[in-house]
C-alpha cells in the first residue's frame, strides 16, 4: 500500500510522517491486497491563531466507484489522524463487503452497457 502525505499550512515533520504511516498500516494493513492507495492531507486551517484548526482527510481509491473519504478536525494533530484511521478502517470495511455482496454494482460506462445488452439477449432468447 503507498501512502501519500501532504501537508498544508505548515511543514511535514519526520514525527508526523512516522505516526501517520504506522497509523494507517494499523489500521487497512489487512486490506493491503484491495487498498493500493492511501492519500492523506494535513491542514493547520487557522495557522498561527490556535483553536480547533487541525485537519486530517483520509482518501483511499476505489477502481469503478466511489473513493472513501474520511475528515477529522481536532486541536492535536495526532488524535486527528488517528480519530481519522480509526473511521477509515470501518469505512473500508463497509465498502469492500458491499463490494464483494453486489460485485455487479462495480461496472461502470462501457462494461456496464455491455451486461446490459448481454442480459437482454438472454431474456429475448427466452420469450418465444
Amino acid at each position: 500500500m503507498r501512502i501519500d502525505i501532504q501537508a498544508r499550512g505548515f511543514e511535514l515533520t519526520e514525527g508526523l510522517r512516522e505516526h501517520t504511516v504506522r497509523r494507517l498500516q494499523f489500521a487497512l494493513g489487512w486490506a493491503n491486497h484491495d487498498v493500493r492507495k492511501v492519500n492523506v492531507r494535513l491542514f493547520d486551517i487557522n495557522g498561527p491563531r490556535g483553536g480547533k484548526d487541525k485537519r486530517c482527510r483520509i482518501q483511499v481509491p476505489f477502481p469503478g466507484t466511489r473513493n472513501v473519504v474520511i475528515e477529522d478536525t481536532e486541536t492535536d494533530l495526532y488524535v486527528a489522524i488517528d480519530r481519522a484511521a480509526d473511521r477509515t478502517e470501518r469505512a473500508v470495511v463497509r465498502r469492500l463487503e458491499r463490494l464483494r455482496e453486489h460485485p455487479h454494482d462495480r461496472l461502470v460506462g462501457h462494461e456496464a452497457r455491455e451486461v446490459d445488452v448481454a442480459r437482454d439477449a438472454v431474456a429475448a432468447m427466452g420469450t418465444d
